[in-house]
């Protein structure tokens, strides 16, 4: 069955959740309820990568997510780092972490990569082409979702270079990271040539601006957080049904019921 991934934004600024859970105890306290609820890893960040989001240094993302993972880890949840720099990595491995999920895929960071390899946990590996802040200038395909495969695939075989084994490798094709949502819709339709890759497939659909734009109606001024959620259940269902790995969500309970539904299905 396809698994779930829950999201511990230890932010003030992400786009959906920033600053809630931005206090040790509270991001502890939500992840915990997360891993009740059905969320088989935690996925821990301390800095943002919504569209614009500015950089924050190694040193500040490792005080709000050390913490968090060492309570999580100790009470016996798997957790995985979300962040984008290889000190970073390295400090939440030695805390308990087991996975490191770089959307950037090892290159916003040239040491990422060995840093992976040395610690021995999973690598997470993103598409992607450029930080938050210019990534929409680098949205030009012909054929998306073949080309999220290869350029995927050369992170792959990058990785293995490094000394990653292919059976630590996750890759996300990166919804939202460099693409229109028009493109996004086209990357999941075209989710089997991910899968075709080999390594375990990870898709985060959840509460992104591309589910937004496809429910907004000329009344709405927003598009609420709940309706957010119960597009990204379909959406994650969906793609378990595409042979998916694990889906990266916000809310793991409507996902887990979501998924549970396409399971039966599929018999």
């Amino acid at each position: 069955m396809t698994g779930i991934w829950g999201i511990v934004n230890v932010t003030p600024d992400s786009f959906s959740d920033g600053g809630r859970y931005l206090d040790v105890d509270r991001a502890v306290a939500h992840g915990l309820r997360l891993r009740a609820e059905g969320a088989a890893v935690l996925d821990v960040g301390g800095e943002s990568t919504r569209p614009g989001a500015e950089r924050v240094g190694a040193d500040v993302e490792q005080q709000r997510v050390i913490p968090v993972i060492e309570q999580l880890t100790a009470a016996g949840v798997p957790v995985s780092i979300d962040t984008l720099s290889a000190e970073t990595a390295v400090a939440a491995v030695r805390a308990g972490a087991r996975i490191v999920n770089d959307v950037s895929g090892g290159l916003a960071d040239p040491e990422m990569r060995a840093a992976v390899a040395e610690s021995g946990a999973d690598f997470a590996i993103g598409h992607w082409r450029g930080f938050s802040d210019d990534m929409y200038a680098n949205a030009e395909y012909r054929r998306v979702a073949r080309e999220v495969a290869g350029e995927l695939q050369e992170r792959i075989s990058e990785a293995a270079s490094s000394g990653i084994a292919p059976s630590r490798l996750i890759v996300d094709p990166g919804i939202g990271f460099a693409k229109t949502g028009t493109q996004n819709w086209d990357v999941l339709r075209g989710l089997d040539e991910i899968v075709a890759l080999g390594p375990r497939v990870l898709v985060g659909t959840s509460r992104k601006r591309f589910l937004a734009e496809r429910l907004r109606q000329e009344s709405d001024i927003e598009v609420s957080e709940a309706r957010r959620d119960l597009a990204t259940a379909v959406t994650s269902a969906l793609a378990a049904r595409a042979g998916v790995w694990a889906v990266r969500v916000h809310d793991v309970a409507a996902t887990r019921d979501a998924l549970a539904i396409a399971h039966a299905w599929e018999g």
